[in-house]
């Protein structure tokens, strides 16, 4: 191996595309910003258990360790920044008890890629909204994520949305133990019905609550799937909450293209109810993707309502919006010192003045002007081919 080589699923971003992302990352992180989401910036590393290792087996699986060569103790690599922000708003903004609206945009470590496609080291991006439970901030925080998408150039997506409180109120019904719910949501994954009533039905549970769970699959579509749900589930508080919070978000999008999905259940497991997500056709998977999550500050010792999205600025790099090549005023490397100050003014306007130390190999081909000395000032004159 080459010793200037990369780790696979590691990759360097040159000049034109690294304008991209960062114009790109300004203009969301200003469009946050007028929205009322204030920045963070979380540190890379942290020690592991604070990053959710040990009770997300997910996340577990994803973070890269490493020993503190100064405490002894395990530190962790970031692979989700979500646990980070709780973090903050349970501890470092603790003094405010109403809402606080939060955002980033960082890199994080993957021990493995997601996918054939994927980087190790996505720019996750995204917003958080801790303090209210009500399904108004789950609205806002869709329609910042739809917005999001608008301001990179991603075409018409379709809205995705699900309820993870729906399969948390039947499988508490049903007693199912951790185990065999972790069973459930994987087969529920494939879509497989048939599947997920063999394994109920092999766990000889009631026969209500077996139908419940093997009907979940098969009910995905548009709204018309709330009256379906409600007349197959069972009238449980948990569940006719839950659907409510479905037709709620339904009505508030009436223009947007929505499928609703009651075994869309591909979460990290801090997620507690509603769940959404933004698909589009040249993606395999979801672009973004987000839910609530109450209660995940408790680990951090305060516990909050909260409910966000985030989703990888890296995978959008074929589809962000071109940025304006900025043409530079050439300066020869002779005239540099005499040129001091008229160099230094047309940088504080804006303009890039590059030195040209080599003008035998005439490489400053996004230069359209040369700064030169003629009629006893400094004048710009245009470079012609």
């Amino acid at each position: 191996m080459q010793s200037w080589q990369l780790p696979e699923y590691i990759a360097d971003i040159l000049p034109s595309t690294a304008r991209q992302l960062e114009s790109a990352k300004e203009q969301l992180l200003a469009l946050f910003r007028v929205h009322g989401y204030e920045l963070v910036s979380p540190p890379l590393m942290e020690y592991s258990d604070s990053l959710l290792t040990r009770i997300d087996e997910g996340l577990s699986l994803k973070t890269i360790r490493v020993v503190d060569q100064i405490s002894g103790q395990q530190l962790g690599l970031r692979a989700d920044i979500t646990p980070q922000v709780a973090r903050i708003d349970a501890h470092l903004l603790s003094a405010n008890n109403g809402v606080n609206r939060l955002c980033y945009a960082g890199s994080v470590l993957h021990a493995r890629p997601d996918g054939l496609l994927s980087t190790r080291e996505p720019l996750q991006i995204g917003a958080e909204l801790y303090g209210y439970d009500g399904i108004q901030a789950d609205i806002e925080l869709i329609d910042l994520m739809l917005k999001s998408l608008k301001t990179v150039q991603i075409p018409e997506p379709t809205l995705a949305i699900g309820h993870i409180g729906i399969f948390h109120a039947l499988a508490k019904a049903a007693e199912l133990t951790p185990e065999q719910s972790s069973t459930v949501l994987q087969l529920m994954q494939n879509k497989d019905a048939a599947a997920v009533h063999a394994r109920v039905c092999e766990w000889s549970l009631p026969a209500q609550w077996a139908a419940a769970l093997a009907a979940l699959p098969a009910l995905y579509g548009n709204s018309d799937i709330i009256k379906t749900a409600t007349a197959i589930l069972p009238d449980l508080p948990a569940i006719r909450t839950a659907l409510q919070d479905l037709q709620t978000v339904c009505t508030a999008f009436p223009e947007q293209n929505i499928c609703i999905d009651l075994s869309e259940l591909r979460v990290d497991a801090y997620h507690t109810g509603l769940l959404f997500a933004a698909y589009s056709n040249d993606w395999p998977d979801a672009i973004a993707r987000g839910g609530r999550y109450d209660g995940l500050g408790s680990y951090y010792g305060r516990s909050r309502p909260a409910t966000g999205f985030s989703f990888d600025l890296r995978d959008l790099i074929g589809h962000l919006p071109p940025t304006k090549t900025l043409c530079g005023i050439k300066v020869a490397i002779d005239d540099v010192v005499a040129a001091k100050d008229e160099i230094d003014r047309l940088r504080h306007e804006g303009h890039c003045v590059i030195i040209d130390y080599l003008p035998e190999s005439n490489n400053l081909n996004h230069c359209d002007r040369q700064l030169v000395w003629r009629d006893q000032c400094w004048q710009l004159i245009p470079i012609t081919d």
